[in-house]
């Protein structure tokens, strides 16, 4: 495993000349070499690219992605990523690779903030996708960082640059929101695949042994990362993946309250909860009843 810590170092490990600055760099990917293979290499530092290119394959953490179109992606420090080209034939590059050293936003707002962007902890197959007009304007804030940067450093450069760059993560933020709504019938599938998933999770006979599906588990049987799915239900539902599948929960709590004679400990067992008083807290803040009264509604 090769350990980037500082950008000077990632310049040198790909050929690129060295950065202007020692905490923050952009890197035009027209003027770097075409054909480079980078296996396992970790990086110290923020990054973020918008690419468009053909026969190159990245791979970070467990995942791939061909770069056959715009896109967007964002990786965080600590992470493993692998870069190949896939034939002979020497890819053509465009786009820009921005670096950022989490020193340089040392005492600046960004050094809190940049943790809360979830794109940062995506996996690469849930990179941006970016519109011509999209992209036009993600370029041109990468542009304005690099020439402010460029300049000579006084005592407005930092936050001037810092500003560039939370108005870059800002946008992004807007655009994967775009992205979220814009994929419809997709989203709707993965909406479609969720309410299957939950419906056999809490129709499963083992759910006793096996307890309630926690939003790790959701998420990697949806084949995502559960940062992603999060955000993309709250655009389109409203509500969290925790929200869900306790939604689902209390649909079969009401099931088993209004078919079977089943008690509520019982009940509370059956659907994966160690102490009953848990499930009836959480009933009754889902429905403004307890379990008994829910009940009893029936009689």
């Amino acid at each position: 495993m090769n350990i980037v810590k500082t950008i000077s170092e990632y310049h040198r490990l790909r050929s690129f000349s060295e950065p202007d600055h020692p905490l923050i760099s952009v890197v035009d990917l027209s003027a770097i070499p075409a054909k480079q293979n980078i296996s396992g290499v970790v990086i110290n530092f923020y990054s973020v690219c918008i690419k468009r290119s053909s026969n190159i394959n990245l791979k970070y953490g467990q995942q791939e992605y061909d770069f056959d179109s715009g896109v967007m992606f964002f990786m965080a420090p600590n992470q493993v990523f692998s870069l190949h080209t896939c034939s002979e034939e020497v890819p053509q590059q465009e786009g820009y690779l921005l670096l950022m050293h989490p020193d340089f936003f040392w005492n600046t707002s960004l050094a809190k903030k940049i943790k809360h962007y979830d794109f940062f902890n995506y996996s690469v197959k849930e990179a941006l996708f970016l519109s011509k007009k999209e992209e036009v304007k993600i370029m041109n804030i990468i542009k304005d960082i690099e020439q402010e940067y460029q300049a000579n450093m006084d005592n407005f450069s930092k936050p001037i640059t810092i500003s560039y760059i939370e108005t870059l993560l800002s946008f992004s933020e807007r655009f994967y929101n775009r992205q979220f709504i814009t994929r419809e019938k997709e989203n709707h599938q993965i909406l479609n695949r969720l309410e299957k998933l939950l419906t056999d999770y809490f129709n499963n006979e083992d759910l006793i042994s096996k307890g309630l599906p926690s939003v790790q588990f959701v998420a990697e049987s949806l084949n995502m990362s559960s940062g992603y799915l999060g955000n993309m239900l709250r655009t389109l539902t409203g509500q969290n993946t925790q929200q869900h599948i306790h939604d689902k929960l209390i649909e079969k709590a009401k099931e088993k309250l209004s078919t079977t004679n089943l008690s509520v400990s019982e009940i509370a067992y059956e659907l994966g909860f160690e102490h009953p008083q848990s499930f009836s807290k959480l009933f009754k803040n889902k429905t403004k009843q307890s379990p008994s009264e829910f009940r009893s509604s029936f009689n």
